[in-house]
């Protein structure tokens, strides 16, 4: 079965919010596509193959991020 609420490495902006409300004290200027990546793995309902991580798609997340916690609420 497919779970639809999944989060995959093509949901950039889901997973942005996902590490951003799970992590909401933490300055996005100090990390690292490093820890996004760990952090990403670590979402309970993140599910896709880890290998597929790139510094592109790693990137994405945090540019994501970043922009939705500079115009984002």
């Amino acid at each position: 079965m497919i779970n639809d609420s999944a989060l995959n490495w093509e949901a950039s902006f889901a997973i942005a919010i996902a590490l951003k409300r799970a992590y909401p004290r933490v300055n996005i200027e100090d990390v690292t596509l490093k820890q996004i990546y760990d952090w990403t793995l670590a979402l309970p309902e993140f599910d896709d193959d880890p290998a597929l991580a790139n510094d592109e798609i790693l990137y994405a997340i945090y540019q994501d991020w970043f922009e939705e916690n500079f115009y984002g609420q």
